[in-house]
């Protein structure tokens, strides 16, 4: 059992002082240290001006690039490297062209099985009279779909890259939008009234008939680009965004890209496991033909068509 000691006696000991040490109630070095309070620092002008003297004239001998030698030196060695480099290429270049066949000759790499049997057998096996559109949406669709996503991704990076932020920026209302175009230019809104549903219609019949002669997504996305922008110039942002806006474009590009992708994966699963496809190839000739080509030009045209405008509005704009 503890002997019970005086508060005095207790306020002498180790563990009561430190237990004021832990709660801070008490510093034990405090008033033992010799302190002295520190004094103002003021620079002198003339070391302070020396300092900025130096400063200048270590960054103006680092940035000297007509005097500096090791800059020149790097520059001399440049020079000769682009001059070997070019030196080489064109030499590699020359060896491959003379290694080239004879032009027009019959036994030709290019004059090979694949093309006879796109133009043998591609109206039989795509149902397309168009040729090329049967080889691209058929025999390379694969390719295609990844040209489509291409347009896609470029479309995203434009999107990151010139997209003014809503947030904090400057208020793109329709008459600052129309800052430096003629306002309500009753010509070019004439022409425009007149030309736009022609363009669109061109542009649908494009892509509606790219199997059975020219024509075909790209092409026929690219004229119905054309007439938005067209109606972009002449109307301005405010009539446009009230049946196409950033949203619209959203869907419409994923909904073409998610359906190509879904179409054409039937169609590399079928014919890789050599399974009889449902999709009929119809009457060739006529507008239901061709099996999923038509419905892959759709595809096609809504994604080039959208990322046209796009591409026009970013880079005018930064946003919708």
């Amino acid at each position: 059992m503890s002997k019970k000691v005086s508060q005095e006696q207790y306020e002498k000991t180790f563990s009561y002082k430190f237990r004021q040490w832990l709660d801070g109630t008490k510093d034990p070095f405090l008033d033992t240290l010799e302190m002295k309070r520190q004094e103002e620092f003021h620079e002198d002008e003339e070391v302070s001006r020396q300092h900025d003297e130096d400063i200048r004239q270590h960054v103006q001998h680092a940035y000297d690039l007509e005097h500096n030698a090791e800059v020149k030196i790097f520059r001399k060695i440049y020079k000769v490297f682009c001059v070997l480099f070019c030196v080489f290429l064109v030499a590699m270049l020359l060896e491959a062209v003379s290694e080239l066949p004879t032009f027009g000759e019959p036994d030709n790499p290019v004059n090979n099985e694949v093309s006879e049997r796109y133009i043998e057998k591609g109206l039989q096996e795509t149902g397309a009279v168009n040729i090329v559109t049967g080889m691209i949406l058929d025999y390379r669709a694969f390719d295609t779909l990844g040209e489509s996503h291409v347009l896609f991704i470029a479309t995203c990076t434009v999107l990151i890259l010139l997209r003014v932020d809503k947030k904090g920026s400057r208020d793109l209302s329709e008459t600052d939008d129309r800052s430096h175009e003629p306002k309500n230019d009753v010509i070019l809104q004439t022409v425009a009234r007149l030309l736009v549903p022609p363009i669109f219609l061109f542009g649908i019949y494009i892509i509606l008939a790219g199997h059975l002669g020219p024509g075909g997504g790209f092409s026929g996305g690219a004229v119905i680009g054309a007439g938005l922008i067209l109606y972009l110039n002449a109307f301005g942002f405010a009539m446009t965004e009230r049946f196409f806006t950033a949203k619209t474009y959203r869907i419409m590009s994923f909904g073409a890209l998610a359906c190509y992708s879904i179409a054409k994966s039937y169609s590399f699963y079928t014919g890789a496991n050599h399974i009889e496809s449902v999709i009929p190839l119809g009457e060739p000739g006529a507008i239901l033909s061709s099996g999923l080509i038509l419905l892959l030009n759709i595809c096609v045209g809504i994604v080039v068509a959208g990322t046209m405008y796009t591409f026009y509005v970013m880079f005018r704009k930064g946003g919708y």
